[in-house]
């Protein structure tokens, strides 16, 4: 059985999904020598794991900033088609293991890409105040629908606490430690 968690009013939950906290661990032994120039970047949640590697720094001198983003660009999108299809094996490999989608990104420079990320659909119930946020959003121009303005307000909150949501996750991670290492009530 995978890792349970809060299964109280309002908590998280984790079905019986494998733990993924080795998949930083197994896609740096898994992947190529040579793909990235350190260890990827490997972030998990309960749907996906997305990967994502610096490639090796240009060495061509480029006129402009404009110029060097597009050749960073390039360069990504070469990476992209070159490695599709290892990259499909491993992810799928990883998907059997973790039970969650892959998605894949790469980075250079100053820029990056992600690579066909998986969007979930999220339910939720909002009252009337909440939703005449959503609303206004819309009308403002800011977002094109409801669905779209409560992602940019996700963003943005995740933009300005990353600090208070790591903190949280780090105590989230304790509480379901001590609670697996508890009697088993069921």
């Amino acid at each position: 059985m995978g890792r349970g968690g809060w299964k109280g009013r309002g908590g998280w939950q984790q079905a019986d999904i494998p733990s993924a906290d080795d998949a930083a661990a197994w896609f740096g032994g898994r992947l190529p020598e040579g793909w990235f120039t350190g260890d990827p970047e490997v972030t998990v949640d309960r749907e996906e794991i997305v990967i994502v590697g610096e490639l090796q720094p240009l060495t061509a001198d480029h006129a402009d900033a404009a110029a060097r983003a597009a050749a960073e660009d390039g360069r990504i999108s070469r990476f992209r088609e070159e490695t599709r299809d290892e990259r499909i094996e491993i992810a799928r490999q990883a998907e059997h293991r973790y039970q969650r989608k892959v998605a894949w990104g790469a980075s250079l420079g100053g820029t990056r890409h992600l690579f066909t990320t998986h969007s979930a659909p999220v339910m939720t119930r909002l009252r009337q105040p909440e939703r005449l946020v959503l609303d206004t959003l819309v009308d403002a121009g800011v977002a094109r629908s409801r669905s779209e303005a409560l992602a940019w307000a996700v963003r943005l909150v995740g933009e300005h606490a990353d600090a208070w949501l790591a903190e949280l996750r780090e105590a989230m991670t304790k509480v379901d430690d001590l609670r697996s290492q508890g009697p088993d009530l069921s």
